[in-house]
């Protein structure tokens, strides 16, 4: 048959290759996540703490009968309280978690260092038991010790990145500086409304900053927006209930 008399269009075209394949959207594919999850824990922490603890607190001192300087004074007093704890409390976690990873990773280096064969072994292991045949586990554990030993185990057998260990500093000031952001706003609400809508209004302004700390940390992780922002709510009301009872009942008391 002549080539000219062959039909065009006869079969399906060829699939042309565009070159290599973006990630998915919204995922990250390169660097690390800890640092940035690290930020959005002690963020979203803080900032729930300070709008609970600072709303149960005024609203459990206004039930009680107190006057508006007494209210002022006592949330003044829990903001600042709270935000030091808040950081202090970030600061000495995050860094008793960092000494440990710090620990671990000196140790990865020293074994490195006099029984290469035996790191070598281990990681082949490793690779082995994720279900890579052991001709390919060697390979690539081979070829990940070559470019980087101590990143291949750091990563495969102490699921560590050793570039980007979490920072106490960052935590603290992320604890303490959400926590006063938090607190800020039930305080200015019980404090500027009258005696007769100073809980109510505390309580929707506290109910809602807890819905939009819930929707951020959602939206910020990639999760589910309704679970997180119930959960938030329905926790603080639940707080403020509680607080709001007892300075019901120790006002009544003490009146």
């Amino acid at each position: 048959m002549n080539p000219d008399d062959v039909p065009t269009g006869s079969g399906p075209a060829p699939r042309e290759v565009a070159g290599p394949r973006l990630p998915h959207p919204g995922e990250q594919h390169e660097g690390s996540t800890s640092g940035t999850l690290n930020w959005l824990r002690a963020g979203v922490l803080g900032a729930n703490d300070g709008i609970v603890s600072v709303s149960g607190l005024v609203i459990g001192v206004a039930a009680s009968g107190a006057s508006h300087e007494a209210l002022l004074t006592a949330g003044i007093a829990a903001v600042a309280a709270g935000a030091l704890s808040m950081a202090v409390g970030e600061y000495v976690s995050v860094s008793t978690q960092r000494d440990t990873e710090s620990a671990l990773l000196a140790k990865e280096r020293r074994e490195l260092a006099e029984e290469p064969e035996a790191e070598l072994a281990e990681l082949t292991a490793i690779y082995e038991d994720k279900g890579l045949e052991p001709a390919l586990a060697a390979q690539v554990a081979e070829a990940l010790t070559a470019k980087d030993a101590l990143a291949a185990h750091a990563e495969s057998e102490l699921k560590i990145d050793h570039e980007a260990l979490t920072s106490p500093w960052q935590a603290a000031f992320a604890s303490l500086g959400s926590f006063v952001v938090g607190a800020v706003l039930p305080l200015i609400t019980i404090v500027l409304l009258s005696p007769a809508w100073r809980v109510p209004g505390t309580v929707v302004a506290a109910a809602l900053a807890l819905g939009l700390t819930g929707y951020t940390s959602a939206r910020l992780g990639g999760a589910a927006i309704g679970r997180p922002m119930a959960r938030n709510v329905l926790g603080g009301l639940a707080a403020m209930a509680v607080t709001y009872a007892i300075g019901s009942l120790v006002g009544t008391s003490i009146g």
